[in-house]
């Protein structure tokens, strides 16, 4: 199986997993694929997948075989973003509640 979903962030604010399963996948051009995190405040992201019977770079007109792919796309707002901790000061003023994170 081919390596590579992240395994960082550990507690992300928000985090999207994925199994696909295939019997057969044929693709009659190379995808271009991309996973971009933009945005206010900063934060630590990651994505990837885990790949069997499919390699990282696909042919195009090529069939394979029962194909599995586990995707993992994380995200944590980074603590030490200045704008972030001034919007948490302001929040906790106000008596607001802030954004919680959950543990796991």
């Amino acid at each position: 199986m081919t390596r590579g979903r992240p395994d960082k962030p550990e507690n992300p604010d928000i985090e999207f997993t994925a199994d696909v399963k295939a019997k057969e996948l044929r693709f009659e051009e190379v995808p271009e694929t991309e996973v971009r995190f933009s945005g206010h405040p900063k934060r630590e992201s990651a994505s990837g997948t885990d790949r069997e019977n499919l390699p990282e770079e696909v042919e195009p007109g090529v069939t394979y075989r029962d194909p599995e792919v586990r995707l993992r796309i994380a995200s944590a707002l980074a603590r030490d973003d200045p704008d972030l901790r001034k919007w948490f000061e302001e929040t906790r003023e106000e008596g607001k509640e802030g954004p919680t994170r959950r543990k796991q």
